[in-house]
């Protein structure tokens, strides 16, 4: 089993946040719930292992709720 890597990773982070705003421009809050969605769906299918992903969740959802 691979550990799940949280290191920062881009050489230019802010660049990257920054593209992930501006794929959310002009679309309605619906759009980007399922703009989102969509991303997370991909990105877990190129993770490709579900102990990874349930890793990932359970950090995501600490300090949510």
């Amino acid at each position: 089993m691979a550990d799940l890597i949280t290191d920062q990773r881009f050489a230019s982070p802010d660049d990257v946040y920054q593209m992930l705003i501006d794929s959310h421009r002009d679309l309605t809050a619906d759009q980007s719930a399922r703009l989102n969605a969509k991303l997370i769906l991909l990105l877990a299918n190129h993770i490709g292992d579900p102990e990874i992903l349930a890793e990932a969740l359970r950090i995501a959802r600490q300090g949510v709720a």
